[in-house]
């Protein structure tokens, strides 16, 4: 099967027969009104009984009598009954390159396989089935949510696949699992020096199978066979897909560059003028592929509003429940601490090149340490900088304190959390991983808020599957999901408060406030149609409401079957 990308200079798109926003047949009439509940997140109006759309923006808020002077014969109406319309949902930090690579692959999450032995199992009878030298793939594996946290090495991988090259990716994405034969097609031998930032992971002298963050990463990847042109489009088509059926209109792309350079925008571009994309896009250009964006002349805010290039992305340490996040003290039962990926000189001047140039910045930090690193990289970049306002964020900020978030408010610095980290990984980091009282400061989300912050939660798709509704649920009750308890209850928020993070709060952290996010005249109609109203139901309902139709410029996107 085709797994990596093969580049093409000048994308060529299939057309597609997408829904688009109808010209109304006289100015002064709506093309669309929607008939309901409507929650606006506009303090101002925080709700309406009536939304008109004209060529796909909102037109006009307010009761059913006052609008109805707007409805013509061509005019659609939309009954909510019982439903409710939002603004639609922002995922504001996914990856889409490294998705489509893995998505066809076979699931080895620990829900798809209870017990380790029925992840060999798979892996093994894939092998089975495939010819010789097909390469036998598999994505989310997580030893972290295994008792014992057992690992995929070499020699497992050689045994159940002799004559097969194997690669297994974590669901972090910091990790690779592979066999001898992979290794060898990536030409990595025991020899073969670590690359800064990555490590292929040894054991007296020999390699195990396992390698870590993406400098080392990338050489294996290349290994694999690559994607045919329309599979590229195709999958990612597909999970932009999978984003609107879960009410997204607008997602953040973070780490644009990884695979193919400065290409990757304009594939995106393709996409959206032939009408497949069902989401808006901004892209966060990946620092180690500076040369390339350089080379291609891209510039802060290069774009449109289907996609825009708006954020530089470092990654400044790897994975706390992969135990490479940067620590201040040991994982339990280790001397370890994890590691940064970059001095603290290299950090401050990435920072600073891309500050300079007018992009937002996007620091991934886990580990407190990791934090404690980036903070004083972004106070000595920032100081005396002349541009203000880029909104720079800190990505996950697992771990993180108060005194962090003090220091975050006064240096105009805003975190974006993983939100089900609580939910997915709560119990293992509380404990296997960090112990109880670094756990408590998992997404700690009340924290930021007191300071006055504007977090965003985002699902670091593939990491944890795209569901905004999840991540409220989660940010409300802050229960985990091996046996329901409650992580540290002191950070559980508003239900209304959660949902900032996944409507306006969201898109002001990615430069689209002035555009969407919420539901108010002159902004595109972008928004979601859902059976409940999060602010309404029992908080350990929130992430079982159903998405009924997702709109984009009131054209629709996705409708429940």
């Amino acid at each position: 099967m085709a797994q990596m990308i093969t580049p093409r200079a000048v994308p060529q798109i299939r057309e597609y027969g997408g829904n688009r926003p109808a010209l109304a047949g006289r100015p002064d009439h709506a093309d669309l009104l929607v008939l309901g509940t409507i929650v606006t997140m506009n303090p101002a109006q925080p709700e309406a009984g009536a939304l008109a759309v004209r060529n796909g923006r909102v037109l006009a808020l307010g009761s059913p009598e006052e609008i109805a002077g707007l409805r013509g014969p061509d005019t659609e109406i939309a009954e909510l009954g019982d439903q409710v319309a939002l603004p639609g949902l922002v995922e504001p930090h996914m990856h889409l390159w490294s998705t489509v690579i893995f998505d066809s692959w076979l699931d080895c999450s620990p829900p798809a396989n209870p017990v380790f032995g029925m992840v060999v199992e798979r892996l093994r009878h894939a092998a089975a089935s495939a010819r010789p030298g097909q390469w036998v793939t598999g994505k989310l594996f997580d030893p972290s949510l295994y008792p014992g946290e057992p690992v995929l090495t070499a020699a497992i991988l050689d045994r159940i696949a002799p004559d097969n090259p194997v690669l297994v990716a974590n669901a972090s994405m910091h990790f690779l699992y592979v066999n001898s034969k992979a290794l060898a097609l990536a030409h990595i031998t025991a020899q073969t020096p670590d690359p800064p930032g990555g490590s292929y992971l040894r054991a007296g002298g020999v390699l195990t199978g396992v390698v870590s963050e993406m400098a080392a990463m990338m050489p294996v990847l290349g290994a694999l066979p690559r994607l045919t042109h329309d599979e590229l489009l195709d999958g990612l088509a597909a999970i932009l897909a999978r984003a609107a059926s879960a009410g997204v209109t607008k997602v953040h792309e973070a780490a644009t560059g990884s695979l193919l350079g400065a290409s990757e925008l304009d594939i995106l571009h393709g996409l959206a003028a032939a009408g497949r994309l069902p989401t808006r896009i901004t892209t966060a250009q990946l620092d180690q592929a500076r040369a390339a964006w350089e080379q291609a002349g891209v510039r802060a805010g290069d774009g449109d509003d289907m996609v825009r290039a708006t954020s530089w992305k470092l990654i400044a340490d790897g994975s706390n429940q992969g135990r490479t996040g940067y620590q201040r003290g040991p994982y339990l039962g280790s001397a370890e601490r994890g590691a940064a990926n970059y001095t603290a000189d290299q950090l401050q001047e990435a920072i600073r090149y891309a500050h300079d140039r007018g992009w937002q910045v996007m620091v991934h930090a886990n580990g407190d340490a990791a934090i404690d690193l980036t903070l004083e990289a972004y106070e000595k970049a920032l100081a005396g900088a002349e541009l203000t306002d880029l909104r720079h964020r800190i990505e996950h900020c697992s771990i993180a304190y108060e005194g962090h978030f003090r220091r975050m408010a006064a240096a105009g610095i805003s975190p974006s959390f993983l939100m089900n980290h609580v939910y997915y990984w709560g119990k293992a980091l509380r404990d296997n991983i960090l112990g109880p009282d670094r756990a408590n400061r998992l997404d700690a989300v009340a924290s930021a808020l007191r300071r006055g912050l504007r977090p965003s939660f985002h699902s670091d798709y593939s990491v944890s599957p795209i569901c905004p509704l999840r991540s409220v649920q989660t940010a409300v009750t802050r229960s985990m999901r091996d046996g329901g308890e409650v992580l540290n209850a002191d950070e559980r928020i508003s239900a209304e408060a959660a949902l900032r993070a996944v409507t306006i709060d969201a898109a002001w952290q990615t430069h689209t406030d002035n555009v969407l996010g919420s539901l108010e005249p002159g902004k595109y109609a972008d928004f979601v149609i859902l059976s409940s109203d999060p602010r309404r139901v029992d908080s350990s309902a929130i992430g079982d409401i159903t998405v009924q139709q997702t709109r984009l410029g009131g054209a629709v996107t996705w409708t429940a079957a």
